[in-house]
């Protein structure tokens, strides 16, 4: 790299005076970081609570400006091409800002994709690499969802090439939702069907004439039951799932049922 920027003859003959002139934009620079940065803090701790995420964004904002201006004064001091190395220097820029903003590229055009293929829109609920939640936000690189714990999580569009997203709402107000049950092998089951079943149809945030339905599956340690019905309002899905167990654990209480206990060193494989 070194040949071929003497030999592009780009490099001009450095000084002393150009040297210190150098040294001197580093050092300047770098306590304008440290002074803007304690500034910052300090405007923020002081202003009213709700400036002061907004006060403390500039922070990145004038670091970023005052390293552009320290590259902007030092460059023309080490190079002083002619016309056509100039022009080979801006091509090879454009090559390497190309290269490094391939991917950032390849997030454009997956944002588009997911637009066009209305792949998820505001309001879905989605769940990508683990991460579930509402979608508030398309960028044009990311987008945001906010998780039930109200964490915003930005999400890369390009996840949609390497990865899977499931959509649990795709465009509709209400889905469906899962309560689980987990009780002793020994219980009558149609009795237990028959109460989950008027537990999930008398539930308020169900989605009224919708289907209803319980199913049950027997594991080493006990039977699992699961609820399910639909929500009116996709906002309402934990608070429907919330009602379904409190309710529907307070019916099992009163038939005497057992609840199951997974054996501790099972109980995350089962």
């Amino acid at each position: 790299m070194n040949e071929s920027i003497h030999h592009l003859n780009i490099l001009r003959a450095l000084t002393w005076g150009h040297v210190s002139l150098i040294f001197a934009v580093l050092i300047v620079g770098r306590l304008l970081l440290h002074f803007v940065r304690w500034l910052v803090r300090r405007v923020a701790e002081r202003g009213s609570s709700h400036r002061r995420l907004l006060v403390l964004r500039a922070s990145p904002i004038a670091r970023l400006l005052i390293g552009l201006t320290g590259i902007a004064i030092i460059v023309p001091v080490l190079i002083e091409p002619n016309f056509e190395d100039g022009v080979a220097l801006i091509a090879t820029a454009i090559v390497t800002l190309a290269f490094a903003l391939k991917d950032y590229v390849s997030c454009l055009a997956a944002g588009v994709v997911t637009i066009l293929e209305n792949t998820y829109q505001p309001g879905d609920w989605i769940e990508v690499d683990g991460a579930y939640g509402e979608v508030k936000l398309i960028g044009t690189r990311a987008v945001h969802i906010v998780t039930p714990d109200d964490t915003e999580v930005i999400i890369p569009h390009t996840r949609l090439w390497s990865g899977s997203v499931f959509n649990a709402s795709s465009g509709n107000a209400f889905l469906l939702c899962v309560a689980n049950f987990y009780l002793h092998a020994d219980h009558d089951g149609q009795a237990v069907l028959r109460v989950l079943g008027e537990v999930a149809e008398t539930s308020p945030y169900r989605k009224p004439d919708t289907r209803v339905s319980v199913n049950a599956v027997e594991t080493p340690w006990g039977t699992r039951y699961k609820a399910k019905a639909y929500v009116t309002d996709s906002r309402d899905q934990f608070a429907l799932v919330t009602d379904l167990t409190i309710r529907g654990k307070e019916r099992l209480r009163a038939m005497d049922v057992t609840f199951a206990q997974a054996p501790y060193g099972k109980a995350k494989a089962d």
